[in-house]
């Protein structure tokens, strides 16, 4: 028997978590494993990290540029974050969802407020906790990308970041890696399956009837 394919549009699915919970390593495995979800690339006015790759990683902007795009509404959030400006470039994205692909976002609370503003039916919000504050620590120490005193800020930051948590429709506790991509995964599969989001349903279900 034929696979059954019906159209749908496609969803923005948004992870967010202070830094060092381990979104940006689901993310990866998710996009690897995944290929009818692609990353949004966001815009930053912040310096390149060693082997990050402008228009792949982000799109690294002066200061001036992102004003410029943010004055012409062509951002769907931007904040600021750590003293760099960072924003999601609004055309690439619906072009996607209109086509039936699904976008993730790796952003923080801010720009999650600014999406639900603008695209709440088309968004889905997942909050990534660290098992424990040490653990976080660990982490952060472990990645070895920031100096301390970035490490030191970032931990400061986490507490308000966290507090944020009862603005997501789901929660994940990363403190196991493969068991918290099993649990992204199903929070996908159910949100792609929902019945406003299933647009070529309508008439499949007319054509259905017709043939009972």
């Amino acid at each position: 028997m034929n696979e059954v394919d019906i159209d749908r549009r496609g969803l923005m699915l948004v992870l967010s978590s202070p830094s060092g919970a381990g979104k940006t390593t689901l993310s990866r495995r998710l996009l690897a494993e995944d290929d009818n979800i692609t990353m949004s690339v966001s815009a930053t006015t912040r310096t390149a990290r060693p082997g990050e790759v402008d228009g792949k990683d982000y799109h690294f902007l002066t200061t001036e540029d992102f004003g410029l795009m943010r004055n012409q509404n062509e951002f769907l959030e931007h904040a600021k974050v750590f003293d760099n400006y960072y924003g999601t470039p609004r055309k690439p994205v619906e072009k996607a969802l209109a086509a039936g692909s699904d976008v993730l976002f790796d952003i923080d609370w801010q720009g999650t407020q600014q999406l639900e503003e603008s695209a709440s039916k088309d968004l889905v919000k997942v909050f990534i906790l660290p098992p424990s504050g040490h653990e976080l620590e660990k982490r952060l120490n472990t990645r070895a990308q920031d100096p301390a005193d970035v490490v030191a800020a970032r931990m400061a930051k986490a507490s308000d970041e966290i507090s944020h948590y009862a603005e997501y429709d789901y929660i994940i506790v990363n403190d196991n890696v493969e068991k918290a991509l099993v649990e992204l995964k199903a929070i996908l599969t159910a949100e792609r399956l929902r019945r406003e989001r299933r647009v070529g349903l309508r008439t499949f279900v007319q054509q259905l009837q017709q043939a009972l």
